[in-house]
């Protein structure tokens, strides 16, 4: 029976003490202390959301002008309203595979305040021939209500045919 007493009597006095090991240094848990709010130091000239540029001899500094053709043909041409403007979402065909880089670009000779007209240009490098599904490619570009403000025809030119959406 002095033994049962006497183990309770030891590990009660140890479960005591640990309350002051919870302040000590001898907890881990208390080895990096609490955490506290701290003001951020930021210069204001700076905005985070743009990445820095870098130096590198790997890239220039000016961006090279846009060196595509236009593509072979316009397959299909539409003009998708979307809340603050309109989207024209232009399918044409190239006449090799392998073209990438495909843009809506703006000829600003052709269009008025009652017409825009868009050249459908890509980089193409020489490849097969293929198959049409293949050389098949689909660009677009989003315009605002601003922009289309009087526009009542949006043309979309290629090397062999234009295509033509009115309102």
């Amino acid at each position: 029976m002095f033994k049962p007493i006497s183990v309770l009597v030891v590990s009660a006095v140890v479960l005591t003490s640990c309350g002051a090991v919870r302040d000590s240094r001898m907890n881990p848990f208390n080895w990096f202390g609490g955490s506290r709010s701290e003001p951020v130091t930021t210069e204001t000239d700076v905005n985070p959301l743009i990445p820095a540029s870098r130096q590198s001899i790997f890239r220039s500094e000016t961006n090279p002008d846009y060196q595509g053709w236009d593509v072979s043909e316009v397959v299909a041409l539409s003009v998708d309203k979307r809340p603050g403007g309109a989207i024209i979402n232009a399918t044409g065909r190239t006449e090799r595979q392998g073209a990438f880089e495909l843009k809506l670009v703006k000829i600003d000779a052709e269009s008025d305040a009652k017409t825009l007209t868009y050249a459908f240009q890509a980089i193409q490098v020489p490849g097969p021939r293929g198959s049409d599904q293949s050389r098949t490619l689909t660009a677009a570009v989003a315009l605002t209500d601003q922009e289309l403000l009087g526009i009542r025809t949006i043309r979309v030119k290629a090397k062999n045919n234009m295509r033509v959406a009115r309102r």
